[in-house]
């Protein structure tokens, strides 16, 4: 049987059952679309970096817990959000807030035709917008727009209903909506 034919469960019951060869595996499948839920939620490569690490290494810690039950990726994602709630707990007690200036202005090197910079000032508007919604608003439009998540599996991972979710997501859809209104009408004035 080739590997990319074993489910993500077969490779984590694997690797629950000592087969820790198996991890390098998941971690190919999974550590950039980890690497991205992060740097969404952080702006920072570094960070970033470091904790799709600690999610491998907590895989590796909890592997116990994973019954097979569920998906693998909600599992996953649930180790990833609870990083994510202890680095953002962390850099409060240490003082520390996310640095958007060091991105927010930032434009691409190559600017090739005028299409393409209103395209890039969008994207920005967009990531600065993502950026003042509130961690809870920006975290369920990252795991549902940009991480591929089901309604469903972002249910079980926040334990709430998928309808819970559809609420959630069009009340933060609203409000990063009115954040980009007032970035944009700031910009033409």
């Amino acid at each position: 049987m080739h590997l990319d034919a074993i489910s993500d469960n077969g490779l984590m019951l694997k690797v629950k059952e000592g087969d820790v060869d198996k991890l390098g595996l998941l971690f190919e499948r999974y550590n950039k679309a980890l690497f991205g839920f992060f740097y969404r939620m952080t702006q920072n490569t570094k960070t970033s970096e470091d904790l799709v690490q600690n999610v491998f290494l907590r895989i590796l810690k909890y592997k116990h817990t994973f019954t097979g039950e569920g998906k693998f990726i909600t599992w996953m994602y649930h180790l990833a959000r609870n990083i994510n709630i202890d680095h953002h707990k962390k850099q409060s007690r240490m003082g520390y807030k996310d640095d958007l200036s060091q991105w927010e202005n930032q434009l691409p090197e190559e600017v090739s035709t005028e299409d393409k910079l209103h395209q890039q000032e969008d994207i920005r508007m967009l990531n600065t917008a993502l950026g003042r919604l509130s961690p809870e608003k920006r975290e369920i439009l990252i795991l549902s727009r940009y991480q591929g998540l089901k309604y469903k599996d972002i249910g079980v991972l926040m334990d709430c209903s998928e309808g819970a979710v559809k609420v959630r997501i069009h009340r933060a859809l609203s409000d990063l909506k009115d954040i980009y209104k007032k970035l944009e009408k700031n910009q033409q004035l």
